[in-house]
């Protein structure tokens, strides 16, 4: 694996740049975490100032005005942040509004990466979601697309649909997976889902990598945390960018949104990584990978 940094990105099918750490952002709307606007506002503008330049956001978290309004306030180059949002409930007609809404709050002028949030809706749902996210990136309104919390099932309807596409628009014009997102972590592995993304040159984000602080306290996490003198955190974020993944922890916390930057003075070896090899099926919350098609 190539040395990794704070500043490092990975080519995604779309021929953009992704930043290989993500911060994931939370305003007023989201269940799990709902910290309210201004403190996520304050929370971006100390992200960006740490280093951070990828923001994951979504219509569900009510997270899209405060990451538009911290990008504006850092002087930082819009060009220079990626920008990830998702649309929560699929379809032509929702998908389109909610771009529409998505460039309204965060006032940018193209979003970086739009995701389906999940594949909930059944199969017309999920295409017509498609559509709207090829229309919206011929238009420059989006860069690149993707999705979220697809099981295997799910995505290889995607890739059939995306052929399908290029039959009516022309090879090439019905867009690409550049990113598959889901929760993983050592308790969550989605091996199958995992193994299909990496096959498909499909970049692979983590959320809830450190698995809401939950696991700090596990026998071989304790272990590895005295070996190197790190957090928890740490160390499980170290394992997602070991695996190749793009993890996106959260934190409104200053000290802890720093301390989460702080992985590129260590690495896991081999023996280390395998003590984090459970047979584990774990989700912290939801798990829409499993859902069936028609679902």
């Amino acid at each position: 694996m190539a040395q990794l940094t704070l500043a490092s990105k990975y080519k995604i099918l779309s021929g953009y740049e992704i930043p290989v750490l993500g911060f994931g952002t939370a305003a007023g709307a989201d269940r799990h975490y709902k910290i309210g606007h201004e403190n996520g506002v304050a929370a971006n503008i100390h992200a960006l100032k740490s280093g951070y330049r990828h923001f994951d956001s979504a219509r569900m978290y009510d997270s899209e005005k405060a990451c538009g309004e911290a990008i504006r306030a850092s002087g930082i180059p819009r060009d220079q942040i990626f920008v990830t949002t998702k649309v929560r409930k699929g379809g032509y007609k929702e998908t389109k509004k909610a771009i529409e809404t998505s460039l309204q709050e965060t006032g940018l002028d193209y979003i970086d990466l739009y995701l389906n949030h999940s594949p909930y809706g059944g199969p017309e749902a999920r295409k017509g979601t498609w559509r709207a996210f090829v229309e919206a990136k011929k238009e420059g309104k989006i860069r690149s697309m993707g999705v979220s919390n697809y099981g295997v099932h799910h995505l290889e309807e995607t890739l059939a649909y995306i052929k399908e596409l290029e039959g009516e628009l022309g090879q090439g014009n019905a867009g690409e997976i550049s990113v598959g997102q889901g929760e993983l972590h050592p308790w969550l592995a989605h091996p199958d889902i995992v193994e299909w993304c990496k096959k498909h040159g499909v970049v692979i984000e983590a959320y809830c990598p450190i698995v809401k602080g939950q696991r700090f306290e596990e026998p071989q996490v304790q272990a590895l945390m005295n070996k190197y003198g790190k957090t928890g955190a740490q160390i499980l974020l170290r394992w997602s960018l070991q695996k190749g993944f793009v993890p996106l922890p959260k934190s409104e916390t200053p000290s802890r949104i720093e301390s989460n930057t702080q992985l590129y003075d260590f690495e896991l070896t081999e023996e280390d990584m395998a003590t984090l090899d459970f047979d584990s099926y774990s989700p912290t919350t939801w798990d829409p990978t499993v859902s069936l098609l028609e679902n």
